[in-house]
């Protein structure tokens, strides 16, 4: 019997050389991570990253519509990320599901306080929400899931920077920060003070430092050897939660990121969590 072996740089079919990679596949790769960091952009724009043509732009585009992986506005025609990429992120697991280990905790606060909750991982320099409960509220509450937010101005993102290793921490407070309203906190000192606090007390708090109009508080979700694998909190208008409901509430934040931290082997979650 004649066992055929082919070259991974060979085409099986015709038995000349082929590139090690699909063509098509590597561009809606490409696109995807173009509009990562250039939200609504064109066809032309794709194009000319690609350095294809635009026709050939608008096909890739509108097959990776198609799936939900990109979406495009009515009016301009320019295409962003879509909320199918989501769905993908939660199918990736690394060691346990976080989603469904922290799931008691997010439904415990939910009901606790009736503002919509979210659960949150660190991903590079960004927070990423996860998971989310809407509000039950009948003021209209908008959707975080699949969002990326700085670290330095919301309460999630402080919960992941206060619990860093002391030197990455630092390399990343130093700075520069960007201002989004007149209450963020830029200056490297100042957000030294408020991570200290983060540990002192458990969870994070944030006015109207990424919104105007949008406060927040979160607590970091602990695995058994006391890592910070996510961040449990709620977000609603700052006229609701202002600064006595958000320190109220604060706490009750800290015990549903307690309890969802059992879930990862973690007994007690203290306001001076395990640094690495």
């Amino acid at each position: 019997m004649t066992t055929s072996v082919h070259s991974r740089d060979v085409d099986p079919d015709n038995n000349t050389r082929a590139p090690a990679y699909v063509q098509s596949v590597e561009r809606a790769i490409a696109i995807l991570e173009f509009l990562a960091t250039n939200e609504w952009s064109g066809a032309t724009d794709v194009g000319n990253e690609l350095g294809v043509h635009k026709s050939t732009a608008f096909r890739l585009l509108n097959t990776l519509e198609s799936r939900g992986l990109v979406e495009q506005h009515i009016e301009s025609g320019k295409y962003r990320l879509g909320f199918g990429l989501v769905h993908l992120a939660n199918s990736v697991t690394v060691g346990p599901d976080i989603t469904r280990q922290a799931q008691p905790g997010c439904t415990w606060l939910a009901g606790q306080t009736e503002e919509t909750v979210t659960l949150s991982v660190l991903e590079g320099l960004e927070s990423v929400t996860i998971d989310q409960i809407m509000s039950t509220s009948t003021v209209a509450s908008r959707s975080w899931l699949g969002r990326r937010t700085p670290l330095h101005c919301t309460s999630p993102g402080k919960v992941f920077l206060a619990f860093l290793p002391e030197e990455r921490q630092a390399e990343i407070v130093a700075g520069p920060h960007e201002r989004f309203t007149e209450y963020t906190i830029t200056e490297p000192a100042k957000l030294r003070d408020e991570l200290e606090q983060v540990r002192v007390d458990g969870y994070a708090t944030s006015f109207e430092e990424f919104e105007e109009g949008l406060s927040a508080a979160a607590a970091p979700v602990c695995a058994a050897d006391g890592s910070v694998v996510a961040a449990i909190g709620i977000s609603g208008p700052s006229y609701r939660l202002d600064h006595d409901q958000l320190n109220a509430l604060a706490p009750i934040v800290r015990e549903a990121a307690e309890r969802a931290s059992t879930g990862f082997g973690y007994a007690q979650l203290g306001g001076d969590a395990a640094r690495e």
